[in-house]
């Protein structure tokens, strides 16, 4: 009897310590699948619109180029290859400027003042994460915008050029994090062996460090390469909002966050004004989710090696 009362209380122990939190985390987890299953159709269904009812191709959607949509009627033209190419454009400016600048800091962290670099610096630049980004933008707008007027002689300073350099600094922690812990991971007899075959600290940054981490550092640009094209509130505070192609880096144009930041609270629901700006946010969701593809691609190959 007393067995019996023993091993049912173990039973009942192992169901609410084991099976219990088994059942709420799966719970949980499958709530995060509807959801975001629940997120992607509806913006499928939002942004199908623009073709199903309006009649718009996909073609002239993606390469059209001129953005006129009707807040009443069919007969308007969306064509967001402006605002894509925009997209493109600032966040590849902001991936080149950050990426030098995140790897110098990150082998610094890693290699060249370790006990420095954990201590002060990499708190000091993971501070930059949590600020807002209309803090960014709006210093972008008040000191970046007329730096940049002056210095290039422009009427104005919007430009692609400052959103660049804007997105470079809030994807730089982004970057540097990611890449840091990538080259710290590299094991230290990597690292011993090229030391004891004569390399400089140099060398082994380069030739052995760098190298193992690649994968990682990969990882760490594809994140802010996503950051940056996902960014609306401060790229449309600097960029001009011109519904134009760049004629270059000093030239302002507009990008698909920064359009559907600024338009989407103007136009009427069920308009193809606004079924537009709902495809824009489909195609979004999509560029979101190839980046996804591809850090994930990037850690399989990472843990294979």
């Amino acid at each position: 009897m007393v067995v019996a009362v023993e091993a049912k209380q173990t039973t009942l122990h192992k169901f609410k310590t084991e099976y219990l939190g088994r059942t709420i985390v799966t719970v949980f987890g499958v709530l995060i699948i509807v959801l975001t299953l629940a997120i992607l159709a509806f913006l499928g269904y939002k942004g199908s619109r623009t073709f199903v009812d309006y009649g718009h191709s996909i073609a002239s959607f993606l390469f059209g180029t001129n953005w006129a949509p009707e807040q009443a009627g069919k007969t308007g033209s969306v064509g967001s290859a402006v605002f894509i190419v925009g997209s493109l454009e600032v966040s590849a400016l902001a991936i080149l400027i950050a990426t030098p600048f995140s790897l110098a800091v990150a082998m610094f962290v890693s290699d060249i003042a370790p006990r420095f670099g954990r201590r002060f610096l990499r708190p000091v630049v993971e501070i930059f994460v949590g600020i807002p980004s209309v803090v960014y933008g709006w210093l972008g707008l008040t000191v970046l915008v007329p730096f940049v007027a002056q210095v290039f002689h422009l009427t104005f300073g919007f430009s692609v050029f400052s959103a660049g350099i804007v997105l470079a600094i809030m994807i730089f922690p982004t970057i540097t994090s990611v890449a840091a812990d990538a080259l710290l991971a590299t094991p230290a007899e990597c690292k011993e062996a090229s030391y004891a075959l004569g390399a400089t600290r140099w060398q082994m940054i380069w030739r052995v460090n760098l190298r193992s981490a690649r994968t990682g550092i990969l990882t760490g640009i594809v994140l802010g390469l996503a950051r940056a094209c996902g960014e609306a509130l401060a790229v449309a505070m600097v960029i001009g909002q011109s519904n134009s192609f760049a004629k270059g880096l000093l030239s302002p144009t507009n990008t698909i966050t920064a359009v559907i930041t600024s338009s989407m609270g103007n136009t009427v629901n069920g308009s193809e004004y606004n079924d537009a700006l709902w495809s824009m946010a489909f195609l979004l969701l999509l560029i979101s989710l190839v980046f996804i593809i591809v850090i994930r691609v990037l850690g399989r190959q990472k843990e294979e090696s």
